[in-house]
């Protein structure tokens, strides 16, 4: 795929994330569940790979945040749910372990990993558990959703291959 093609995915992934974000987010205690962001996590690891997916994931972060619509826990489970999507579907080129691998980054590492994070920088005390149920709900809703639009794109790619750079 040439830079242009690249680029100009990653940006719709993004657009998508960010505006999924405002439409179907809900609140789990301090944090906020947007399965949307785990369903671009899932397609964008599976068409473009773990790093692209881990931008794409910081970029909506980013923006979310700077929209405030989210806190800082927006990037250690998005970009750590993108990550192992994007090398679980490299390792085994089947779909589901893309969502195994989100499912596991954003549900559980990506959880525990917030609770320094909500500690330290947020300023709420949160137990080691705090995140993880809500992580995993969101996590799990998305990946499902990102496999089954995926899974309805058989034989059709994201990217046209007769779009003109």
């Amino acid at each position: 795929m040439n830079r242009t093609k690249l680029l100009t995915t990653m940006a719709l992934f993004v657009a998508i994330g960010t505006l999924g974000a405002q439409l179907f987010g809900f609140p789990t205690g301090i944090a906020k569940a947007y399965p949307v962001q785990h369903a671009v996590n899932v397609m964008a690891a599976v068409t473009l790979g773990p790093i692209p997916a881990v931008i794409i994931a910081f970029v909506i972060g980013l923006i979310r945040n700077l929209l405030g619509l989210d806190t800082l826990l927006a990037f250690p489970g998005g970009m750590i749910g993108a990550l192992l999507a994007g090398y679980f579907y490299h390792w085994t080129n089947k779909k589901v372990f893309a969502a195994t691998g989100e499912m596991i980054g954003t549900g559980i590492i990506g959880s525990l990993l917030s609770v320094p994070i909500a500690n330290i920088l947020l300023g709420q005390s949160a137990g080691a558990l705090a995140f993880v149920p809500g992580f995993i709900v969101s996590s799990c809703t998305g990946a499902i959703l990102g496999v089954f639009v995926l899974s309805r794109l058989k034989g059709h790619t994201l990217v046209p291959n007769n779009v003109q750079s």
